[in-house]
């Protein structure tokens, strides 16, 4: 990923926050010469090796669940974006262009073929999603036959993480007036990501920390 000083993000345990927050990601792998990606929600392991360790599973109808394992493989994780218009700058010469947060991590996919690991891996995900809810639902909420049913019909992977990189584009490269004046115009919108932008910009102003 092309990530210029200005915004690039570095700090492990905030790129960590990043990777949780937005966990719905694209694992894009190789596979007989051509590239596959997949929308998929990954989890993160932080307590595993340098940079932690991620963690998913795949339908086994997917052909992309027949990635060999130490295959380096590519996930993408995707947070709020906007469109910044020129108009908003009040000022000559100043592009369209657009803000957004991103987080690229690349590391060797490996496999999971024990069975007790599988529901384990499930059971992780369903708690970090369901632990939101009023009533949160469990696998002991269905009956055992169906859950095993549901086992066979998927693959489990972990990638040991072996880089990370964060950029963070939210203007920094402006002047902080205008940087201000994107700000007052995002927050007119109604679009979530348009605020979510705004609100990110607003903690990077001087004072703001």
């Amino acid at each position: 990923m092309y990530v210029p000083t200005s915004f690039a993000e570095t700090d492990l345990t905030v790129l960590h926050d990043f990777i949780e927050q937005h966990s719905f990601a694209t694992l894009v792998t190789d596979r007989h010469d051509e590239q596959y990606a997949t929308h998929l929600p990954i989890l993160l392991d932080r307590s595993q090796g340098k940079y932690g360790r991620l963690i998913g599973h795949f339908a086994k109808a997917n052909p992309q669940s027949e990635t060999a394992s130490l295959q380096k493989v590519l996930t993408i994780f995707h947070g709020p974006h906007a469109y910044i218009s020129p108009t908003w700058y009040e000022s000559p010469n100043t592009v369209p262009t657009w803000n957004y947060q991103a987080v690229h991590v690349y590391g060797h996919y490996s496999v999971i073929n024990d069975s007790g690991e599988l529901k384990h891996v499930i059971e992780q995900t369903v708690r970090f999603y369901e632990a939101a809810q009023p009533t949160p639902w469990t696998m002991q909420n269905a009956d055992p036959g169906f859950i095993d049913q549901l086992l066979q019909a998927i693959i489990g992977f972990t990638i040991e993480i072996e880089r990370i990189e964060g950029k963070f584009k939210l203007s920094q490269n402006h002047p902080i007036e205008r940087r201000e004046k994107v700000i007052h115009a995002l927050k007119q919108h109604q679009r979530d990501d348009d605020q979510a932008i705004a609100t990110l910009m607003q903690a990077q102003l001087p004072g703001q920390l």
